[in-house]
């Protein structure tokens, strides 16, 4: 599933070549995970402002409001200035006057949502919930800390629940607890300040390191340009069931959580 890093590639990828274009119009294929909101043809005529991202939402200011693009579980975009034909996994396009960003999402849990603003009782159903941003200086440690001391579920599980910080997904949460020494399993309010202040450096490395990297390509993520990430090829634990710890040699384990897949190692990450 394309997680933060994945997302902010595939933004930087598209965002300054689509920025200034016209919607000359928009065309849906199957049906998404959520229905756009509008008709199609009213975003013709629209210009393209600036393409943002909010968690692992896209959004597309426009200047008649905003469509916010979830690429859900196998989701990609791709931007053509020539393009092809539709195959059947393409659900999505929005032709504009320097090209045409297409959504390729084979499983159709990804959607594009058009709103008025962020204001829209459209968008904050969607965004509304979301913690801060690790990557953009409002990520404070001593805030992280107090929302840990509050929370009694597995670690691993707060990271994904987004709450506290938006876009630690499965890979870049296993990869950030080993890096701060952290059982996965460990109650969050059980983990002391320094502990906190260690794994609150911890998630914005590991995703600066993977938005550094291009992503993780495990199966079929790529940008709007068609390249996939590398980020997945350094990882010290995600992936590597059996295989011992690149730290410590020890072998890497793995559990169910919520019905994900946690890599740790049981010796750097004693407690």
């Amino acid at each position: 599933m394309p997680e933060l890093p994945e997302v902010e590639v595939t933004r930087r990828s598209f965002a300054d070549r689509i920025t200034g274009a016209t919607i000359r119009e928009a065309r849906l294929g199957k049906p998404l995970r959520w229905p756009l909101q509008c008709a199609p043809q009213s975003l013709a005529g629209m210009r393209v402002r600036g393409v943002r991202r909010r968690g692992k939402y896209l959004l597309m200011d426009l200047s008649g409001g905003l469509l916010l693009v979830h690429l859900g579980m196998s989701g990609s975009v791709m931007f053509y200035h020539q393009l092809p034909p539709a195959g059947v996994h393409d659900h999505f396009d929005l032709e504009t006057d320097l090209g045409t960003l297409r959504l390729h999402d084979p499983r159709r849990f990804g959607a594009v949502v058009f709103a008025l603003s962020e204001a829209d009782p459209v968008a904050r159903k969607l965004l509304g919930h979301l913690g801060v941003e690790p990557l953009d200086g409002g990520f404070e440690p001593t805030a992280f800390l107090a929302g840990l001391r509050l929370r009694k579920a597995a670690i691993k599980q707060v990271l994904l629940a987004g709450e506290l910080v938006v876009g630690v997904g499965n890979i870049y949460a296993s990869e950030a607890l080993f890096l701060a020494g952290i059982r996965p399993t460990t109650p969050a309010h059980r983990i002391s300040k320094p502990r906190a202040a260690r794994l609150h450096a911890a998630v914005i490395d590991v995703l600066s390191r993977a938005v550094e990297k291009g992503g993780s390509t495990l199966r079929d993520f790529s940008n709007a340009n068609g390249e996939g990430g590398y980020f997945q090829l350094e990882a010290m634990v995600y992936g590597r069931a059996g295989a011992p710890c690149r730290v410590c040699a020890s072998t890497v384990r793995t559990i169910k959580q919520g019905q994900r897949s946690t890599f740790f190692c049981p010796v750097c990450q004693k407690r």
